[in-house]
């Protein structure tokens, strides 16, 4: 292994983006139709967990309304 302590930058840049390039050559992305359902449940998700949390907020409130007047 090199010391990159003492590597000039003007290397290690060029370094950097050739590492990343060969790292992103390795990612399988999904395809669109995957990335449209999974967008999907995770805003179906978001209503889902608003919708309880409203109702949460609201009976809270109302017991303590009554609670404390």
């Amino acid at each position: 292994m090199t010391d990159h302590s003492k590597v000039p930058l003007t290397k290690k840049i060029p370094e950097f983006f050739a590492q990343v390039r060969q790292e992103m050559r390795k990612v399988t992305w999904p395809s669109g139709k995957e990335t449209r359902v999974t967008t999907i449940v995770v805003f179906i998700f978001a209503i889902i967990a608003a919708a309880y949390f409203m109702v949460v907020d609201q009976i809270i409130y109302r017991l303590l309304h009554l609670i404390i007047g």
